[in-house]
């Protein structure tokens, strides 16, 4: 049972980080302007933070889901309209952020400052993942309602582990992707940053639109 268990959490979070989106995007640009090695260090401190993130969703699940609802209005606006914007800016910091270094020369350093920038940073994206939230509020109480797992805190405990894994897997995936593109095609590391600066802000202008679709 407990490795279902730890199965059913490396297998969420894993497609929970196929989608593009801040994440999986900063590993790809980390990636081909600063090597594996840094983009690794980013992928377990990040993963490391999620294991802590998801066994706290776990715990309120179902509090979550039952008394607090996504529709909910605060100041007369809804929770979910909150992470929005939350996450609109930043898209547009980061997408900013990385345009204005479109023209930088790639250099891998693998220093040991180079690498604490590349973990706290992966820690700090950790932890200013509110996208998370929802994600957990479906998937956490589905699981739970349905019995796929216990909610005694050693099964929570090697679920949360699965959930790191599933990141720390499809963000390696990415990785590998962006360098295989890279290599692939010789794009130069201008064009690459270009586009996911675009990308970027077109994911910022996307939940705008669809808040203003939903006020209107």
């Amino acid at each position: 049972m407990l490795f279902l268990t730890l199965f059913i959490g490396i297998f969420l979070n894993a497609i929970g980080y196929i989608p593009p989106g801040n994440i999986n995007l900063t590993v790809a640009q980390l990636t081909i302007n600063k090597g594996m090695r840094q983009a690794w260090s980013f992928i377990l401190s990040f993963s490391c933070v999620e294991v802590f993130f998801t066994f706290g969703m776990m715990r309120f699940a179902r509090w979550l889901s039952s008394d607090v609802s996504l529709d909910y209005k605060l100041y007369g606006f809804s929770i979910s309209t909150y992470i929005d914007a939350f996450m609109v800016m930043l898209f547009l910091i980061m997408g900013t952020i990385t345009w204005m270094q479109r023209n930088k020369t790639p250099k891998a350093k693998d220093n040991n400052s180079s690498k604490r920038g590349s973990v706290f940073y992966g820690m700090l994206l950790g932890i200013l993942n509110p996208v998370q939230i929802p994600f957990w509020l479906f998937f956490g109480n589905y699981v739970i309602l349905h019995e796929w797992i216990e909610t005694d805190y050693l099964s929570l405990i090697i679920f949360s582990l699965g959930s790191g894994m599933g990141s720390a897997l499809a963000l390696y995936g990415y990785a590998h992707f962006a360098r295989y593109v890279q290599e692939k095609f010789a794009l130069s590391s201008y064009l690459i940053n270009k586009s996911i600066a675009i990308f970027l802000w077109v994911l910022a202008l996307y939940l705008i639109v669809k808040q203003v679709i939903n006020y209107i």
